[in-house]
């Protein structure tokens, strides 16, 4: 990062095309993501509805003015766990020639920070499992793999 601070911040409108545009170049990810100006309007709802919701946010790491990462949290409440609260970290992305250069841990400290702060019970997040070197960077932040996560593609 050549010495210049990495600023976390939450997602503005005018931030879609670059974060689209990180998702989209990630060949791994598997979720039809596409700077197709045909599909801005689907990313716009979502982006709507993540803004107004109290328990979602979508945040973006920022060098000099420019986009390199993303990610989203979750606020989510449940019975057990004694009715504890916990963060979900989702859609994580650093972009691709700045990878190892501790953007993603400092997006992923910054969630940490947030839910103790907050007083969440945990912090959760999935990952692809096709990604074996994000695997050992969650591990090497402290995450333990404890669950076997399951999808059903409904679309």
């Amino acid at each position: 990062m050549n010495g210049t601070e990495l600023i976390i911040r939450e997602a503005r409108e005018s931030d879609l095309p670059a974060l689209i545009a990180l998702f989209a170049a990630d060949a791994v990810g598997g979720h039809g993501d596409t700077t197709d100006p045909a599909a801005f309007g689907a990313y716009k709802r979502a982006f709507d509805i993540i803004a107004a919701s109290s328990d979602q946010t979508l945040y973006v790491a920022e060098l000099d003015g420019t986009a390199v990462g993303t990610f989203q949290t979750m606020i989510t409440t449940s019975l057990n766990g004694q009715g504890g609260s916990s963060m979900i970290v989702e859609a994580v992305q650093t972009r691709s020639d700045l990878r190892g250069q501790g953007i993603g841990a400092k997006m992923i400290t910054f969630c940490i920070e947030d839910a103790r702060r907050r007083g969440m019970r945990l912090v959760q997040l999935t990952s692809n499992a096709a990604r074996k070197d994000a695997h050992r960077f969650y591990e090497r932040l402290g995450f333990k793999p404890s669950h076997l996560g399951f999808k059903m593609a409904l679309k």
